[in-house]
């Protein structure tokens, strides 16, 4: 949404029952506001399909428990309430879906969140899918943190600043996005999504190591691809070798598969493993 704009329409469901537009849920002593105990999950809706609806509706419980709150929503209610929530939207309306938990207060230390406190929101509204027309990257000097830094285990709003400066640092120098190292040096992903690159007629991708999210659409598109008896190597990865790439292309939520057609000064073009992970995966979301 374009800044001085109205929010696009939205249904939230809270405290049982659907709310229209961007409901409050918070107030100043609200733990997660305060402390960052607060934890989220993406999945999309597009062309009258929810890919991998359950996995996301797991996945958010999985890391409401990391960050030490009480998932209280099973996943198969969950995906009953965003049945209902997209009813609420013309049919062919792209839809983002975001299941929430936050805790409420803090526990008898003040600093750990109350698990008994644990709140759920889940939040349907109209967002278009960016066209798949290419973005340009670089290298970020920030850094993703390791698992025994930071809760990189879980899809926690504490985790997204570092995202969000990478990403602001990028722009500042001109590109989309950028490439973001481990510890070590070795590439993770990109400021908000998974990446790929492939020479030689071989995709590859980073290994997950702990210090990023191994995305549901990344597991997706590597299944998809491998199906297809197209060769994808996890495995770790440097910024040379993406330097060198024939093609690159990146997976994630919000877009599900994009093409890289920049990265620094070198132009890359939309190629053919690209168009098949992208064919595959809009194969088995309309299957």
């Amino acid at each position: 949404m374009v800044p001085g704009q109205s929010w696009s329409t939205t249904w939230t469901y809270f405290e049982d029952g659907w709310h229209e537009g961007n409901v409050p849920l918070w107030g100043a002593r609200t733990h997660a506001i305060w402390l960052g105990s607060s934890v989220f999950d993406g999945a999309r809706v597009f062309e009258g399909v929810a890919p991998d609806l359950d996995l996301h509706c797991a996945r958010v419980n999985a890391s409401a428990k990391t960050m030490f709150l009480k998932p209280g929503v099973a996943v198969e209610d969950m995906v009953g309430l965003t049945r209902e929530g997209m009813a609420k939207f013309p049919a062919d309306t792209m839809l983002y879906v975001r299941p929430m938990y936050w805790a409420e207060r803090p526990g008898p230390m003040a600093l750990p969140p109350d698990p008994d406190s644990t709140r759920f929101a889940l939040t349907l509204y109209d967002a278009p899918m960016r066209k798949p027309d290419g973005f340009s990257v670089t290298l970020s000097p920030f850094r993703r943190p390791t698992q025994d830094s930071a809760p990189v285990d879980a899809k926690a709003g504490c985790l997204y600043p570092n995202n969000a400066r990478c990403m602001f640092e990028a722009k500042s120098r001109g590109f989309d996005n950028c490439l973001v190292r481990d510890m070590l040096g070795n590439i993770a992903e990109l400021a908000n999504s998974n990446v790929f690159a492939v020479k030689d007629g071989v995709v590859y991708t980073p290994i997950p190591n702990g210090t990023f999210l191994a995305g549901i659409t990344r597991q997706r598109v590597i299944s998809l691809l491998r199906g297809a008896g197209v060769p994808v190597v996890e495995t770790v990865l440097r910024y040379a070798d993406f330097e060198a790439a024939d093609e690159m292309f990146s997976t994630g939520n919000a877009s599900k598969v994009l093409p890289i057609t920049r990265i620094d000064q070198r132009s890359l073009q939309p190629g053919p493993f690209y168009r098949k992970a992208r064919e595959l995966y809009w194969a088995f979301a309309h299957g």
